[in-house]
């Protein structure tokens, strides 16, 4: 008798788009067809389903629930790392495709999509391997909620509050109190963000570290810190007002109250980024226009 054996299931790609762009309209039928006539089931969020007719669409919050195999971002910075907390935990890799100018994160012009992926197909395309935060809401010994942020991890006052403290710990050594707006903590990948704003430095990508940044801090001597991804970070709220909130890789708040803690540490997944090959320093020289006068 013969034996059955099961057959390999149909690769998977998820196209995630920017709202309200007209080139996502004009570029997704040849999208589509090139991910069909290589072999792959497409689903899309419900903001590029809307230009297409009868493609299976799935919520952001449940594609991490699928087998993905592939990720198209069609928008820029901000779509990516929607798309990364939507889809990390399926440790399929991303490509960024920018329809505006070049970002930090997605370095692939439109007019590269198609190039890119019969480079991808074809097992041409390098992958870089970046670290993704785990952050828990810690309150009264219970862990209210889990997250993961791509970027970086704010606990900020209100705009109306005035300064809070904030208790830093690293693997559960007392640093120092933070007398501050907030604190950052940001990942190598999103040490160009708020951090940098702050003042942080930057660090390139693929460096096994957090940086942990003061907002506005009181006392000058306060200064950002670079610490090893594998260190636990805990910040613990002290504020009277209770007017504070924990923001995750800029997206709206939830809300703190004083002996709340924000605990960070890394995460098991990693995001796999499709990259071309512009390298980390043009990106910095381009967008933070390094060397012009």
């Amino acid at each position: 008798m013969a034996s059955s054996s099961s057959s390999p299931r149909s690769k998977v790609a998820a196209i995630i788009s920017r709202p309200a762009r007209p080139e996502v309209a004009r570029t997704l039928p040849g999208l589509l067809a090139w991910l069909h006539e290589h072999g792959y089931e497409v689903i899309l969020d419900p903001v590029t389903a809307k230009y297409s007719d009868g493609q299976q669409e799935v919520l952001r919050s449940e594609m991490s629930s699928r087998p993905l195999d592939l990720v198209v971002v069609l928008g820029g910075d901000g779509t990516l790392l929607s798309a990364v907390r939507a889809t990390a935990a399926t440790d399929a890799p991303l490509l960024g495709v920018n329809l505006g100018s070049l970002g930090f994160l997605t370095d692939v012009p439109l007019s590269s999509l198609f190039t890119m992926l019969e480079e991808i197909a074809h097992g041409r395309t390098p992958v870089e391997r970046r670290s993704l935060m785990h952050c828990e809401l810690v309150r009264d010994e219970k862990i209210l909620g889990s997250y993961l942020a791509f970027n970086d991890v704010v606990v900020n006052k209100t705009a109306l509050a005035r300064l809070n403290n904030y208790d830093l710990f690293v693997d559960k050594s007392f640093v120092s109190t933070f007398r501050a707006d907030g604190m950052i903590v940001a990942t190598p990948t999103g040490s160009t963000a708020y951090s940098l704003s702050a003042g942080g430095p930057v660090v390139m990508p693929t460096v096994n570290a957090f940086v942990i940044t003061p907002v506005a801090p009181h006392s000058l001597t306060h200064r950002p810190l670079v610490v090893p991804d594998s260190v636990v970070i805990e910040i613990l709220l002290r504020s009277d007002e209770e007017v504070a909130y924990v923001s995750l890789d800029g997206q709206p708040g939830l809300d703190l109250r004083d002996g709340d803690r924000v605990r960070c540490r890394l995460s098991e997944h990693k995001v796999c980024l499709f990259r071309t090959d512009t390298d980390f320093f043009h990106v910095l020289r381009t967008k933070l226009k390094w060397g012009e006068r």
